[in-house]
């Protein structure tokens, strides 16, 4: 039988890890091939081991375009063309309004705003009509936490790109989704529980707040990706699609 995305081809930036490398290996288990980005070539070289077939890694960082270049060089010699766009990377960093620096400022909105929106502009030319374009915000971009203000302002960034991209690519039948995350376990959770006690107080307080009174899963959030890069979505362009247990809801 065959896969949801077969014959497609995707690329996914911060493929190595979370919901990047989840993602990435749904893809591959639905017939796509796979291109994964990171910054790190070990973890790269880790990932694509573990995803196993049907993927490259492309080490680089989304945030340099000279690196985005060579990404979609590399994808346009070696396929042609590219279905899907997951543009996954992004960082989190927490500090209150009083605390932010520039330097934080800039780290974080270079990663999740300028490097997303390159990300997908010159994965243009390479995206056939009727391709897939997949954001991934977070519910942070709905929800008032405390010391993210900047982390949320970048999120709120990437949600309404998905809007407005919407309108500039709807002559090429090119749907462009947000996709927003709740707490999920990742290896970020995992060195916050690994903290001390105030790193699992403030676990403790996120899971409080989800309805279904736990953390998701990197493949939960992969799955609804699934959803929106294949053909089970092709009326759906311009929303975001909440994976948060209903933590961003009630």
């Amino acid at each position: 039988m065959s896969g949801k995305l077969e014959g497609k081809v995707a690329v996914v930036t911060g493929g190595n890890s979370g919901i990047g490398l989840a993602t990435a290996k749904r893809f591959v288990a639905e017939g796509a091939y796979v291109f994964i980005t990171g910054r790190r070539p070990a973890e790269l070289d880790a990932a694509k081991k573990e995803i196993g077939s049907n993927v490259t890694g492309v080490q680089g960082d989304v945030a340099k375009l000279a690196d985005l270049d060579r990404l979609f060089a590399q994808i346009k010699r070696e396929k042609g063309k590219l279905d899907i766009v997951f543009a996954n990377a992004g960082v989190a960093e927490l500090a209150p309004l009083g605390e932010i620096t520039e330097e934080q400022f800039d780290r974080i909105f270079d990663i999740n705003v300028k490097g997303l929106l390159f990300t997908v502009q010159k994965a243009l030319p390479l995206i056939p009509d009727g391709g897939s374009i997949i954001l991934n915000a977070s519910i942070v971009a709905s929800k008032g936490n405390p010391a993210s203000s900047v982390y949320s302002a970048t999120k709120a960034a990437v949600r309404s790109f998905a809007r407005t991209w919407t309108m500039d690519l709807k002559e090429r039948k090119i749907r462009v989704n947000a996709l927003s995350p709740g707490p999920i376990n990742t290896p970020a959770y995992d060195r916050l529980a690994q903290s001390g006690p105030a790193g699992r107080q403030m676990l403790e307080s996120i899971v409080n707040r989800v309805p279904m009174g736990r953390f998701g899963t990197p493949d939960e959030i992969a799955r609804a990706a699934v959803f929106l890069a294949s053909d089970d979505s092709t009326f759906v362009t311009g929303t975001e699609l909440f994976v948060d247990g209903g933590a961003a809801q009630v």
